[in-house]
């Protein structure tokens, strides 16, 4: 088939539109790929924002976590008085509570001077851990009696009470029949620890 100069000036818009939809497509073809790659790009930065935000907010949670059971730690040392200087005065009372209320027929004890344990590095000062031992010397009817004085002792608070030693022996003495006289005499160590947060003075 052979064009006339005609057919040709006929053809001649439809080809250069043609031609021109072509290089539109190609356009848009470059240009959608640019904007895909683009996107792509924003959804992987946001993603790892995310995941950095979820890491964040974690560490947070865990953080606040850890506060708060160092917060009810603390107050729970407050309340059972360990904190701060130590208590003499609440330790003889508590004691001669303790003998009248057990009916403890012979108890006598002596507290030594207060010592320092352990001293550890803290923000804003150190946190020190002293001891003062007190030397018990106990008559017993019988080894529950004990056990009954060093539990009523810890629940007394005012200090962290840590037996170092209890040696109970018999005292060789007979029932007279008149009255109870103690078998058994108990000799103890006992580290009253207190906790003194320098900090916490100023």
């Amino acid at each position: 088939m052979t064009l006339t100069p005609e057919d040709l000036r006929r053809l001649a818009a439809p080809i250069a539109t043609a031609l021109i939809l072509l290089v539109l497509g190609g356009v848009l073809i470059t240009s959608s790929g640019a904007l895909l790659s683009a996107a792509q790009g924003q959804l992987a930065a946001a993603q790892a924002e995310r995941r950095q935000n979820t890491e964040r907010l974690a560490r947070i949670s865990e953080e606040e976590r850890e506060v708060k059971e160092k917060i009810d730690l603390y107050q729970r040392l407050k309340q059972l008085n360990i904190l701060g200087e130590e208590r003499r005065l609440e330790w003889a009372d508590a004691i001669t509570r303790i003998r009248k209320e057990r009916e403890l027929l012979d108890l006598r004890y002596v507290v030594e001077r207060q010592r320092l344990l352990t001293s550890l590095p803290g923000k804003p000062a150190n946190v020190e851990f002293y001891a003062s031992t007190m030397k018990v010397d106990l008559a017993l009817l019988h080894e529950e009696d004990l056990l009954r004085f060093l539990a009523d002792l810890r629940q007394s608070g005012n200090a962290f009470y840590s037996i170092r030693r209890c040696a109970v022996s018999r005292t060789g003495q007979a029932g007279t029949g008149v009255g109870i006289a103690p078998r058994l005499r108990a000799e103890c160590e006992i580290d009253l620890i207190t906790i003194l947060d320098r900090a916490a003075k100023k």
